[in-house]
């Protein structure tokens, strides 16, 4: 018997739902290319705005802006009806970092060579805040969709999250940074002692993870979880929990 989606499930769906109806109006604010550009000519634009706010945001909510906000993340989980295998090996994920240190690389050059950000213009390279304004722009959001489309169709569930998103990492970088100095945040915990070992959790789990070993080893920090809850909702003991505090179980 198929189980109903929860409250919070729900919520996040249409949350992700009318995030990706707006990426239209949203595009350039989410734009690895638009930062160069901005970089550039010495402006500091909406998208350079949007990723230090993620790095911050993440020192206290981890990845939630994956689950909750990310329209690429929309996209992602619609594929997964279609497509629902587990995404790949770990060593796929190398793609991203190489992808991001070269992308940030790229900006902090593109800064030199302007002289430093000298400005501040969130809607730079916007008409009027929408970034799909004219008939050429849907080039590039049809591109963007298309390329999130195709690795999840291929690469299983959220693949594009693991493999080639230029966002996740500020996030996994500030939840690193937490967890250094273990500060009290948001994250999931577990009562290992409760767990019936039924693994519902890891078939729930939107990023593929095998949250049933994060509970078996009392350990529920990892840096791919963006905190959704489909593997709390799932437990049919109520194991799983997510809390703020300290601790990474």
């Amino acid at each position: 018997m198929r189980h109903q989606p929860s409250a919070r499930t729900r919520a996040r769906q249409l949350i992700q739902l009318l995030s990706l109806l707006a990426f239209p109006i949203t595009l350039n604010y989410f734009s690895p290319y638009v930062i160069v550009a901005a970089s550039a000519v010495g402006v500091v634009n909406g998208s350079l705005i949007l990723f230090a706010l993620l790095l911050l945001s993440s020192l206290l909510l981890g990845r939630l802006f994956c689950a909750w906000i990310c329209p690429a993340g929309a996209v992602q989980d619609i594929c997964a009806q279609v497509q629902p295998k587990p995404a790949g090996s770990r060593a796929a994920h190398l793609v991203r970092w190489v992808v991001w240190i070269a992308w940030l690389g790229t900006i902090a050059m593109m800064v030199l060579r302007s002289g430093g950000y000298r400005t501040v213009d969130p809607l730079f390279m916007s008409d009027r805040g929408i970034s799909v304004s004219e008939v050429g722009n849907y080039v590039t959001y049809y591109g963007v969709i298309a390329l999130f489309l195709i690795v999840a169709l291929i690469g299983g569930k959220r693949a594009a999250c693991h493999t080639i998103c230029w966002m996740a990492p500020f996030m996994i970088v500030g939840r690193a940074i937490r967890n250094l100095f273990q500060w009290p945040a948001y994250r999931l915990s577990a009562n290992s002692a409760a767990c019936i070992d039924c693994e519902h959790c890891s078939r729930a789990c939107p990023m593929s993870l095998d949250v049933h070993a994060m509970v078996r080893r009392s350990d529920m920090e990892n840096a791919e979880c963006m905190l959704c809850g489909t593997c709390v909702d799932a437990c049919p003991k109520q194991v799983i929990s997510l809390r703020f505090g300290r601790g990474r179980d």
